[in-house]
């Protein structure tokens, strides 16, 4: 790697670490392909993003950003995950750990909050972005659709009303 690919590098991930909601660091302890395939086709899906950095050029990046602290767990082969959504990236990693004893989650961070472990694992159990969005979208929908209802009953109890002599008087 020559200095003009090691100083685009860093520009990403300077952008990367600007852009974010989470960051999370992960020990990749001899992952195969297949694995790795599989852990970055899931973080795609949850609107998150990973990938292997060299440490030097990663705490060169967190310099002047709200990660900054984060540069003393970048030791070993790491693995940067990161997403806008606070929970997205959190989940995932959280997940893949549990599948294999090849992955550990190192700490992580949420703007200038410094996460260790538990953290990030109490980070993955909140709900995400969209979850929460849906959440109070149910909740302002909820009284006008029981509003709703309440108005319509007395008239579908007189249409009923109504039918049944209907019918009574055919009979």
């Amino acid at each position: 790697m020559d200095r003009a690919e090691k100083a685009a590098a860093v520009a990403e991930l300077k952008q990367t670490f600007s852009e974010v909601g989470v960051v999370v660091i992960t020990r990749n302890l001899g992952l195969t392909v297949a694995q790795s395939t599989v852990l970055r086709t899931k973080m795609r899906e949850a609107g998150a993003a990973y990938r292997v950095s060299k440490n030097k050029l990663a705490k060169i990046a967190l310099d002047g950003t709200d990660y900054e602290s984060l540069g003393d767990l970048l030791t070993g082969p790491v693995g940067l995950a990161s997403s806008v959504d606070p929970v997205a990236a959190a989940k995932v990693v959280v997940e893949f750990a549990k599948t294999t004893d090849k992955f550990e989650i190192v700490g992580g961070g949420m703007g200038a909050t410094k996460l260790d472990v538990e953290g990030v694992k109490a980070l993955a159990t909140l709900p995400s972005l969209d979850e929460l969005r849906a959440k109070i979208v149910g909740l302002i929908v909820a009284p006008a659709t029981k509003l709703a209802t309440i108005t319509q009953a007395p008239a579908a109890q007189l249409a009923r009303v109504l039918a049944a002599y209907a019918e009574k008087e055919a009979a």
